[in-house]
């Protein structure tokens, strides 16, 4: 009788365990959804500051269709061809904005700096959104390589999720 009370105990640890892992997978899962949408949240706010800024009248054509063009493309994107335009727009703003004298020249004109204000907290943020986002992805995926959540299925039918690898590097000379 000990040894039927024992393994009962045993058994519902182990049910129990199982389930608090089961609740920690939905949970890191639950949280990679929230950054990801934090994060497209983010880049679609960079994309409209740097139509903005192109729209402005600030910038010399050429570049204004240059970064309007790949705002517009990094809008459209879906998955894969996404970071990639995304990534385009990261270069348009770093060609259009390339050295401190460029953005000195354009602060100087009405509105101009509140535009750029605007700009640079927008990369600023995708950067912090990337960064979260990532990591939560790390975090879940370092889970679910675990054996028992592979072995008893406890991440149910959930995709793996992936991280997102872009570059989002922005010209330093933003305000």
């Amino acid at each position: 009788m000990e040894w039927f009370v024992l393994l009962a105990a045993i058994l519902v640890g182990i049910a129990l365990l199982m389930s608090w892992t089961a609740g920690r997978v939905d949970r890191l899962h639950h949280r990679v959804e929230r950054t990801s949408a934090v994060l497209d949240a983010e880049l679609f706010h960079r994309s409209g500051a740097a139509v903005e800024l192109a729209a402005s009248g600030l910038l010399d054509p050429a570049s204004s269709l240059v970064l309007l063009d790949a705002a517009h493309e990094a809008r459209a994107g879906e998955g894969a061809e996404r970071q990639q335009a995304e990534s385009e727009l990261s270069r348009a703003l770093m060609a259009a904005l390339d050295s401190a004298d460029e953005v000195a020249r354009l602060q100087r004109y009405d509105g101009a700096d509140e535009l750029l204000h605007d700009l640079g907290n927008a990369c600023r943020k995708v950067e912090l959104a990337r960064r979260f986002h990532n990591d939560a992805v790390v975090s879940a995926s370092s889970l679910r390589r675990t054996w028992p959540v592979r072995w008893l299925g406890l991440a149910g039918h959930a995709p793996l999720p992936h991280t997102v690898e872009l570059d989002d590097s922005w010209p330093a000379a933003l305000p």
